[in-house]
């Protein structure tokens, strides 16, 4: 076997070993037995439908001889016994149609949850945004969304339908094989004078039709696996574009970039027009031919059959047989050929998956080292904390910082130094960080971080306050009192009003309404970045007396990142900074 074979064996068995890791874990859950059930209560039917079918063929030498003979009585008792067939596989059909579509809706829900939990789990969404992967030349899996909304879904239906279609295909066969060999006979042929007899031809004449189609459908159709994962990657992409410029609206229109946004937009499209625009000229090479192979394989078994037929060796009712019968083993197959557009669409699929599921291993494995403690003495102690970029450049570097309750620190900084990125890690959301610290015991429950530009999901505007808690933790009057301390009174009275707050309220108005949340939910350890930027400066120094009167209030601290010299009169202590130099991180943190 030459070296391009042994590659392509060994992709195929790497790729089938993939495959199979993705769908057993479903048949392995806690809804195991649900799974299992479904699944074999579908296979079962399969098999009815296949003795079905068996029946079937057995009725058609009957009917038919009794139409060659001309006798009427069988003929009406043939067609009566063809409406209880009939009316078994129609049974069969509906059943097997409907627990197939229960299986694939349950194992998507499965996945889905799954991939949800797994991709909201220790901030992978966020890691996987920052381009993880930079650093080893390793592209992040594109539009994570995607990949689990619509991915999922076609991994799931086409792999329950694939895989029952080859049962089918299989067992069709193993039952056809030997009718179709008892009815074709042996073949005779001489050759020098010496006599040769074929038997089962219509069996060998089957396969050798099959396998050569086969061969020619693979290397006709073969370009459209990697177009299929080309066209629902570039999908995605519009999609997101579009999605961006609907969340970005306000500001798009403030620049007048709509041109802009039109031609990027149009070039999107473009790649899934162009994409698309092969992949049918691919689909249209193959169904060129398995369209034709398809049609010639109606009349092959009657060329093969006739001169048996008209020489009197069989009758009528034999020569329809021999024909369903050539017919179901043709089609079992032909499995491969009548599906591949459908292997391709799957292969696309499951790779894409694959590539997401492997990311989650990647990032666990490239993880850096982290340690945090509880401080006994109920103070943020930073012991050391390295930053880096994500091309893996040393940013900065934290030793020996603490935080107490009572303090009021300002971090100052040329912008690019980390301010925010010092944030990010004291979050432990910073996914190129080594931290060494000691943290008090209530800090995860009771740390608050209000970023510039802060996230409120869409729905009333109390699930908006009081995100990410649920708003039944709150009373109305507790809601409505951040929103007037927060200088939102206008706001009181629209509680259960549902909108976009994220594109409906104002800069100014985003940022006071996430302080109203500070307020609301009394966070001991607060920590703000630039959070008042789009303010005037007395809104500004009336939230920040509120925000300082609430952090001594818990026996807290406050530190803030903020560029406005006014900010700094809030603030008893200040870490600046400063250029690192020489070959190690470029700014390190001077703590005053």
């Amino acid at each position: 076997m030459t070296e391009p074979r042994i590659s392509k064996w060994r992709a195929f068995r790497e790729f089938a070993g993939k495959a199979w890791r993705l769908s057993t874990p479903y048949f392995h859950s806690e809804d195991k037995w649900k799974a299992r059930g479904l699944l074999l209560a579908i296979v079962l039917l399969n098999l009815g439908a296949v003795y079905m079918l068996v029946l079937i063929n057995e009725w058609n030498r009957v009917f038919y001889d009794a139409l060659q003979n001309k006798d009427a009585a069988v003929f009406w008792r043939e067609l009566g016994r063809f409406t209880y067939l009939a009316f078994g596989f129609i049974v069969i059909a509906v059943y097997r149609f409907y627990l197939t579509q229960l299986l694939e809706m349950r194992w998507r829900e499965w996945m889905s949850h799954h991939y949800l939990d797994r991709w909201l789990k220790n901030h992978r969404f966020y890691q996987m945004e920052l381009a993880r992967f930079s650093r080893s030349g390793d592209a992040p899996p594109d539009n994570p969304d995607q990949r689990i909304a619509e991915d999922i879904n076609l991994f799931t239906t086409y792999t329950v339908g694939l895989s029952m279609g080859l049962l089918n295909a299989v067992v069709t066969l193993l039952s056809f094989i030997g009718i179709l060999w008892t009815l074709s006979g042996s073949f005779g042929f001489t050759i020098q004078g010496q006599q040769y007899d074929i038997p089962g031809f219509m069996v060998w004449m089957a396969v050798i039709y099959c396998v050569a189609g086969s061969v020619i459908t693979h290397y006709i159709g073969r370009p459209q696996i990697a177009l299929n994962f080309q066209q629902q990657r570039y999908e995605a992409d519009f999609r997101h574009h579009l999605v961006r410029v609907r969340e970005y609206s306000e500001s798009i229109a403030l620049d007048k970039g709509e041109p802009v946004e039109r031609r990027q937009l149009g070039l999107r499209f473009g790649d899934v027009l162009r994409n698309y625009l092969q992949l049918i000229r691919a689909q249209k090479r193959l169904i060129w031919f398995s369209t034709g192979f398809g049609q010639a394989a109606v009349v092959f078994p009657f060329i093969v059959a006739a001169p048996r037929f008209f020489s009197g060796a069989i009758q009528l009712g034999e020569l329809m047989q021999i024909a369903s019968a050539f017919d179901r083993v043709q089609t079992a197959l032909s499995w491969f050929v009548e599906n591949y557009q459908s292997l391709a669409a799957w292969r696309a699929t499951t790779d894409r998956i694959t590539s997401f599921e492997e990311s989650f291993a990647a990032l666990q494995a490239d993880d850096r080292a982290t340690a945090s403690e509880i401080n006994a003495e109920d103070a943020i102690a930073l012991d050391g904390m390295d930053l880096a970029l994500p091309g893996g450049a040393a940013l900065l570097a934290v030793q020996g910082a603490r935080i107490a309750p009572g303090d009021s620190v300002l971090v100052q900084g040329p912008s690019g130094s980390g301010k925010s990125t010092l944030f990010r890690g004291l979050a432990g959301i910073w996914p190129w960080a080594k931290r060494r610290l000691r943290l008090p015991a209530d800090f995860d429950a009771r740390a608050m971080f209000l970023p510039q530009r802060p996230y409120f999901p869409n729905g009333p505007l109390r699930d908006a306050l009081a995100y990410p808690e649920p708003t039944e933790r709150y009373r109305d009057e507790e809601l409505r009192a951040a929103l007037r301390d927060a200088l939102l009174p206008d706001l009181t009275a629209r509680l259960d009003e549902h909108d976009a707050w994220g594109q409906k309220l104002s800069g100014g108005e985003q940022q006071r309404l996430a302080i109203a949340r500070a307020l609301l939910k009394k966070p001991r350890w607060l920590f703000v970045d630039e959070a008042t930027s789009a303010l005037d400066e007395a809104a500004e120094a009336t939230l920040y007396e509120r925000l300082q009167a609430l952090v001594k209030a818990q026996d807290g601290a406050m530190v803030s990142i903020a560029h406005r010299p006014g900010v700094a009169a809030y603030h008893a202590r200040r870490w600046v900074l400063e250029p690192g130099g020489g070959d190690g991180p470029r700014y390190r943190v001077a703590a005053g």
